[in-house]
């Protein structure tokens, strides 16, 4: 959040933006009529189980994030070196390649076969019953403009 004409920028801070998501997720699930006194009850609920069992949402929530926002897989890419033929070769050498057998690739193929015309045939029959309670509304709707 930041004020028109300011340098100044507020940061949630770590772990109350999941807190708040829970308690929004509970609001939403319950649809209390006092929401203030259900966010209380809800936040003095977090209290004791946190005490119980020594697990704390906004912690863990926060754990959550700084795993997912500083993992070096999301970061940029280093580009990628210059062609060293030596190098592949050491890698080709510690990675084999296992090829399939022609018997293994034939049942492959007749499993992916047997799935896609499984697939198509579900799609037929949604297709079907999709017409045909369609066909029943317009029916009805018949029915009931010509009373």
């Amino acid at each position: 959040m930041s004020i028109p004409f300011s340098n100044t920028q507020y940061r949630i801070p770590q772990g109350f933006g999941n807190l708040l998501e829970g308690l929004t997720r509970e609001i939403l699930r319950q649809q209390p009529d006092n929401i203030p006194a259900f966010a209380a009850a809800y936040f003095e609920n977090l209290l004791e189980k946190r005490e119980k069992t020594d697990f704390d949402p906004a912690e863990w929530g926060s754990k959550v994030d700084d795993r997912f926002y500083n993992n070096h897989a999301f970061k940029e890419q280093e580009p990628p070196e210059k062609y060293e033929p030596e190098k592949e070769k050491s890698v080709k050498q510690e990675t084999p390649i296992t090829k399939l057998s022609s018997e293994d690739t034939e049942k492959e193929n007749a499993a992916i076969t047997i799935q896609a015309a499984f697939r198509g045939h579900r799609a037929r029959m949604a297709v079907k019953k999709m017409k045909l309670e369609n066909s029943e509304k317009e029916k009805v709707e018949e029915e009931k403009e010509d009373e």
